[in-house]
């Protein structure tokens, strides 16, 4: 029978130690390997924790499945920023651009509660309400309403 491990790495800077490590050690497998495709297949999201899956059937191969960081994540890492903002209404740290919030949309919208683009932008938009980060300049409440008067339905449309 195959055994699964889901751990949470940091994208590109996986380790042999805990929690890849004990969970793999007794699989007889070669951790080290399946370390460095971890960090190879993770590089992109490099600062970002990582949901990481790591199947190994009964002969010894090992299946890994990347997952897509959290939203909160990768609205940080587009907007620049280190830490969402202790007064997220009151106190903005970061501006997105609408085209990043419409690639990270594409990114997760397999993973998001949103059938259309449209819907997973405003999500990600919502996002932003949370963390403290502005769209296109505005509060993400203003842009949330733009994006229902379809002001951006041009950026939207695919």
């Amino acid at each position: 029978m195959a055994e699964q491990v889901e751990v949470l790495v940091p994208g590109g800077k996986a380790t042999a130690g805990p929690p890849i490590g004990p969970a793999l050690g007794p699989l007889g497998i070669n951790v080290k390997q399946v370390v460095d495709d971890i960090n190879k297949q993770t590089a992109d999201f490099n600062g970002m924790q990582v949901p990481v899956t790591i199947t190994v059937d009964d002969k010894k191969n090992v299946t890994i499945s990347i997952g897509i960081p959290p939203t909160t994540a990768l609205v940080k890492k587009e907007a620049g920023v280190e830490k969402g903002s202790a007064e997220p209404n009151t106190n903005f740290v970061g501006n997105l651009p609408m085209e990043a919030a419409v690639r990270i949309a594409r990114m997760k919208l397999n993973d998001m509660l949103s059938y259309e683009l449209k819907t997973a932008v405003k999500e990600v938009v919502g996002t932003c309400v949370s963390v403290g980060v502005t769209v296109e300049g505005r509060r993400p409440k203003e842009v949330l309403a733009a994006i229902d008067a379809g002001e951006f339905d041009g950026m939207l449309s695919a």
